[in-house]
């Protein structure tokens, strides 16, 4: 099971980083431009839009659904620690090619973080609800704004970037179990 779960995680992955590669293509890297609370609010905001739809059971107004908002976390989350990272980068326009090696590194260490905690609690992933992984993605989130909050300090807890990490972690499993990687 374990190896169905790597393959189905780089193949989630594998579709993030080509919507994320078209997106830089077509946009550029603007997102460089924004501090890492706010891209904390805009994952937020996409999670908060999938508790949404599900809490109205399925209803929605707008036409992407909540398969493009766990990729749009993915892609967000991956944006974040790239943006930890290069927090002395001043260049704000950086070419695709620069990215994709640290897209790839931060997505790869994040599956080594995945095949840890998969080893100690031996997916139990696949018998959750994908609306109850929303809500831990949500408490993630105010974790992690927290976190922001107190100037990244903690006294016990693991810090930000973990946590962005298990975010990724936790819409590649909803992606999943969402059938996303056959759909798409």
């Amino acid at each position: 099971m374990v190896d169905k779960t790597v393959s189905e995680y780089k193949e989630v992955i594998r579709q993030c980083k080509e919507l994320f590669e078209k997106k830089t293509k077509d946009y550029g890297t603007a997102w460089r431009i924004l501090r890492l609370p706010s891209i904390t609010d805009q994952i937020y905001i996409k999670a908060q839009r999938i508790r949404s739809i599900q809490e109205k059971g399925g209803m929605q107004k707008v036409g992407e659904d909540i398969t493009s908002e766990f990729v749009g976390i993915i892609n967000y989350c991956i944006m974040a620690v790239i943006q930890m990272e290069l927090v002395n980068d001043d260049e704000l326009e950086i070419p695709y090619e620069r990215l994709e090696p640290i897209y790839d590194r931060v997505a790869t260490e994040t599956l080594e973080l995945l095949q840890n905690k998969n080893h100690d609690y031996g997916e139990a992933w696949r018998e959750m609800r994908v609306s109850s992984i929303t809500d831990i993605i949500l408490m993630k989130l105010l974790r992690v704004k927290q976190i922001e909050d107190n100037e990244g300090k903690t006294l016990v807890s693991e810090g930000i970037k973990a946590n962005y990490q298990d975010m990724i972690n936790y819409s590649v499993f909803s992606l999943i179990k969402l059938d996303y990687v056959h759909n798409n």
